[in-house]
């Protein structure tokens, strides 16, 4: 299917085993932050919380914390700050680009999403790149941003990815794909391949933590920038560390002694609300898909995304 908006084109396509020839980065504490979306309270909140953390932090934004950060002021904002950091290029990076013409916004997304969805997703990201096309030195630096990266944590051998361990935007890692048998015996062979115990990603934009095999296991995030769970204002991000969080996590595991949490991003709700409306008013395309989210989030609950 080569519909903008549902198509994986084939440079997004770099195969597990891309992952395992990737340089090792080193880590006491690494916060994995997905689909910032753009949100600037969403990173202050982040900046406060890794400022409790006893221990050095390293930062990976793995994608898609630009999308509804269409004023230039903010845009500047938002990719200088992630990019002092480790970054991976989500979709909306990687279609920011100005020969970045043939996927719409990138998603690629599956059938069962309603259309409507996916034509105001490509609308929404056709304004986000006007806004970026006015930056060229930041448009550099997300060009040479990679697709994936691989950590270690103690003994725990991570990686990262956006989509899913084959492709940047893969839907393998989707919460309800996750839940089915027989897909997840068809990525065990992943892990080996990308020798890795555990993929974090985000991408689906809905949270899921799971045990694939003994000592194997994929955490996705969700979104940082968004409320993840029904009658919720916070996002999420993956911490993973030796040492305990510094506030209760929602969920998580423990793997080679590594603690591998989702935890919760209270941001500023109210001064979100107020940017989303001055940018994205009534009958905008973003508000149209998004704003119920914004203000009350998914119809999906923490229980599903906890480790089974």
């Amino acid at each position: 299917m080569n519909t903008p908006g549902r198509s994986c084109p084939l440079r997004y396509r770099y195969g597990a085993a891309a992952i395992a020839r990737a340089p090792e980065r080193v880590a006491e504490v690494l916060y994995v932050v997905g689909g910032l979306y753009g949100n600037l309270p969403a990173l202050e909140a982040l900046q406060a919380l890794i400022a409790q953390e006893s221990a050095p932090v390293r930062l990976c934004f793995n994608g898609d914390f630009n999308w509804f950060n269409v004023d230039a002021t903010d845009f500047r904002r938002i990719n200088e700050t992630v990019l002092a950091h480790d970054a991976l290029v989500g979709n909306v990076e990687a279609e920011l680009q100005p020969g970045a013409d043939d996927a719409g916004c990138g998603c690629a997304y599956p059938p069962d999403v309603d259309a409507g969805l996916v034509e105001r997703s490509n609308r929404i990201h056709a304004r986000l790149k006007a806004t970026a096309s006015a930056h060229p030195d930041l448009l550099a630096r997300l060009a040479t941003c990679p697709m994936l990266a691989r950590y270690r944590v103690g003994a725990l051998r991570i990686g990262v990815v956006h989509g899913d361990a084959d492709r940047l935007a893969g839907w393998d890692f989707d919460a309800a794909r996750l839940d089915d048998a027989a897909h997840r015996a068809s990525i065990v062979p992943r892990f080996a391949t990308a020798d890795v115990d555990l993929f974090a990603s985000s991408h689906t934009c809905l949270p899921v933590c799971r045990l694939i095999a003994p000592g194997r296991a994929v955490i996705n995030n969700g979104a940082a920038g968004m409320p993840n769970f029904r009658d919720t204002g916070f996002g999420l991000v993956t911490r993973i560390a030796r040492t305990p969080a510094p506030c209760a996590p929602l969920y998580g595991l423990t793997m080679a002694g590594t603690h591998v949490d989702a935890l919760a991003l209270h941001y500023d709700t109210g001064a979100w609300l107020e940017t989303f409306a001055r940018h994205w008013p009534p009958g905008s395309a973003a508000h149209v898909s998004y704003a119920e989210r914004i203000r009350n989030g998914p119809a999906y609950r923490i229980e599903q995304a906890r480790p089974s």
